[in-house]
């Protein structure tokens, strides 16, 4: 039976799954990846802890399958995006990636912006400006890193990245090509007319293929690093959040997905593309569908956060309950009714959308010293869901209802998370089991790809729905009060943000 092979390069982890063509899971494995922040809205990985992430764990899947190189039929990989990374004439990347929340480059998005009308830009792009967009971080680095940018021979996301490491060959997965900002929808190829606005040469960007498009075959020398078999198929790839919703099994009009990852994506089904300034559009997974969506820049990386900087004191509690740090503060969380007055603004790397706001920062409001880290924690978790609550009611802005809730990612373990989320939408929240997120996505379309795999639908064979979370009235009726507030405190600080970046830049 052909096995295949998908990698996951996430924000926090790189991730492998070994799957068989009946549904079956056969091997697993992870490894951390370092966020690195040095300097206010930074937000950079290291890209050769990647590739050696990948190298490790391709031989750790192989061996806890005991399966042989050659039984592996094809690879896939996907990636958070749009992630921007400079390769040289061999193909080694000249700096760190700068991530997709990375928000430095305000500047020059206000210069970018200047040069086109939004209503112009979203019409021609789906989108609408942010600090996600690629053009504006090739312009930060023609200001800052030119040596670099003059020596670079072409631009790939995270994914694709470790695509041409395997492989040998370059190519943008479509997705990355459409949220860069430089792609015209109705087309699906760059236009001219953005890349010069950026100041971008044509000849550092890649061509752009769909996720399942066999790009190349795994090269001796990534054969040597993996420990795969050389001549391994492998496709173009896929988006992470849109191949963690398309396991979900969101694919029918309505089905909303929140994926509590490092960032918090939120995607919507839709038969048609969906635009509107507040939100993203990509290409769904299966060919004719879309998913307008969201992505909040931090979500698990705000928790990690509050572990590292605030949660030492816990560890021991923690290690003698058998409990990871984020079980030990859920369950201390439990204790805290919704009716605490804290309140969690997690924008600590600005806000994509649906704020669009590089300068925006994370705020605690209403901390009082009867609080303790159980408070804030559970603040943390009601930030996070608020934000998501404020995607709905833009959805449901644009015409976009939502029939049923989906929550998947490392971050979905949590049942009190789920809960909040469950009373926070006054909408039942289902928890997909045997989810081992986007990764499975990228082996699935890799199977497609090769044609291992024929129908879209299977993917049902290899999850399971979980637990149900129900709203609870009264829960619903004070968190709704408390989100409100949430957005008002946004509002009344939104132009103190940027006063403050200014401190930044002076110094």
């Amino acid at each position: 039976m052909p096995l295949l092979l998908g990698l996951d390069i996430g924000t926090t982890s790189t991730i492998g799954i070994l799957i068989d063509t009946d549904g079956n899971t056969l091997a697993l494995e992870s490894r951390p990846a370092t966020l690195i922040s040095d300097q206010a809205n930074w937000a950079e990985e290291d890209t050769e802890e990647w590739w050696c992430n990948a190298g490790e764990i391709c031989r750790a899947l192989l061996a806890a399958a005991k399966a042989a190189p050659r039984n592996i039929a094809a690879v896939g990989v996907t990636g958070m995006l749009p992630a921007v990374i400079l390769i040289d004439e061999h193909g080694i990347a000249l700096r760190h990636s700068i991530q997709q929340n990375d928000a430095r480059a305000t500047a020059e998005l206000d210069e970018f912006r200047c040069g086109m009308d939004e209503a112009e830009f979203l019409s021609r792009t789906g989108t609408g400006y942010s600090q996600q967009l690629v053009g504006p971080k090739l312009m930060w680095l023609g200001r800052h890193e030119r040596a670099l940018l003059e020596r670079a021979k072409g631009v790939l996301g995270a994914s694709d990245y470790i695509t041409h490491r395997l492989t040998g060959t370059r190519q943008v997965e479509h997705n990355w090509a459409l949220e860069s900002g430089l792609v015209d929808l109705a087309s699906g190829v760059y236009d001219e007319r953005l890349l010069g606005l950026a100041g971008i040469d044509r000849r550092l960007l890649p061509p752009i293929r769909k996720s399942h498009d066999v790009v190349g075959a795994i090269t001796a020398a990534a054969a040597r690093h993996t420990g795969l078999a050389a001549g391994t198929p492998v496709v173009a790839g896929c988006a992470d959040h849109v191949a963690s919703a398309f396991v979900c099994g969101a694919v029918r009009n309505g089905d909303l997905v929140i994926k509590l990852g490092g960032a918090g994506d939120i995607l919507l089904a839709s038969d048609k593309p969906v635009t509107d300034r507040r939100l993203f559009i990509d290409h769904h997974i299966v060919p004719g569908l879309w998913f307008p969506n969201g992505c909040m820049a931090a979500s698990g990386s705000l928790l990690n956060w509050v572990v590292k900087h605030w949660a030492g004191g816990e560890a021991a509690a923690a290690h003698q309950a058998g409990q990871s740090l984020h079980q030990w503060l859920d369950g201390r969380a439990a204790t805290v009714p919704p009716e605490s007055e804290l309140l969690f603004l997690p924008y600590v790397l600005g806000e994509k959308t649906p704020l669009m706001d590089p300068f925006a920062r994370g705020t605690l409001l209403g901390l009082g010293l009867h609080h303790g880290l159980a408070h804030v924690w559970r603040a943390a978790l009601e930030g996070v869901v608020f934000g998501f609550r404020h995607h709905i009611e833009v959805f449901a802005e644009a015409g976009l209802g939502v029939r049923q809730v989906f929550a998947a990612d490392g971050g979905a373990r949590s049942d009190l998370w789920l809960q909040i989320a469950a009373d926070t939408f006054d909408r039942p929240v289902l928890r997909i089991d045997r989810h081992p997120g986007s990764s499975l996505g990228a082996a699935f379309v890799a199977g497609i790809g090769i044609g291992a795999i024929g129908e879209w639908s299977a993917i049902a064979r290899y999850v399971a729905p979980g637990r149900v979370f129900t709203p609870r009235p009264e829960a619903h009726r004070v968190l709704s009060a408390k989100y409100r507030l949430w957005r008002e405190t946004y509002e009344r600080l939104r132009t103190l943000y940027p006063q403050l970046a200014t401190l930044t830049t002076r110094a």
